[in-house]
């Protein structure tokens, strides 16, 4: 049984230009399709009218890139928990509902148009030291180098980080914290890491921070939107990384 679907939807021609609030009806919107196929529904029905399409991110619609990110009725990739606006299905509405959506807004993410919006921050904050720099060769015998099942399954946690930028859109401080402890905390609890880890918290930090992303005030808000559910107790593992790499340093 098909749909109807009221979407507000923020239209924005470019980064200087004012947006607003739009309302397109959807009419015969079947249940079974994802979320970013119904905007393409309405895409096609935007192009055929002459009308400008509504602008936004996608790639794998699997869950897997990071790419697609909305904000629907004030939550970061929608209502369902543990999952990414390209994984929201339309069953998960009714009939006759009003959804509204916006762009994750945030400083250190500024809107290039529509829904779209520019997070080659993140893209900085890896580059700050979000990586091993030192050539180890080939890749060892997986033996070779043990590590416990605890902490692997630690750094396999927070290595699921898929950098959508959820986090970002759902804190009210728009604080990257979870983001970045995310990429600190994979490194810092796996020896390949360790050679770099006192340069690499700091100068990931200090990159977040110049980014104009904001601080981490314990909201959890990040935590719950998160479509990997990072936990927020990889931000405290930043915070003793960086303090220790502070003392150390000086």
């Amino acid at each position: 049984m098909s749909m109807k679907i009221t979407l507000r939807i923020w239209r924005q021609a470019g980064p200087d230009a004012p947006g607003k609030l739009v309302t397109y009806p959807m009419e015969s919107v079947s249940p079974e399709i994802s979320f970013l196929e119904m905007l393409d529904q309405l895409n096609e029905q935007l192009i055929v009218r002459g009308e400008d399409p509504v602008a936004f991110d996608s790639d794998c619609r699997e869950g897997i890139c990071g790419t697609c990110g909305l904000v629907i009725d004030g939550v970061a990739h929608g209502p369902r928990r543990g999952c990414t606006t390209c994984e929201l299905r339309m069953r998960h509405y009714k009939s006759g509902d009003s959804i509204t959506i916006e762009p994750f807004r945030a400083a250190g993410f500024p809107i290039v148009k529509d829904l779209v919006v520019d997070r080659s921050a993140f893209d900085r904050i890896i580059q700050a030291g979000g990586y091993v720099a030192a050539n180890t060769g080939s890749a060892p015998d997986g033996n070779a180098l043990p590590v416990g099942k605890e902490i692997a399954e630690q750094a396999m946690d927070v290595a699921a980080c898929i950098g959508c930028g959820a986090c970002v859109a759902a804190c009210p401080n728009a604080s990257a914290s979870l983001f970045t402890s995310a990429k600190v905390s994979q490194m810092a609890l796996l020896p390949q890491g360790d050679a770099e880890r006192k340069k690499r918290v700091l100068s990931m930090v200090t990159q977040m921070d110049e980014e104009g992303f904001g601080d981490c005030s314990n909201h959890g808000e990040c935590e719950a939107v998160c479509p990997k559910s990072i936990s927020i107790l990889s931000i405290a593992r930043m915070r003793r990384e960086y303090l220790l790499a502070a003392l150390l340093s000086q």
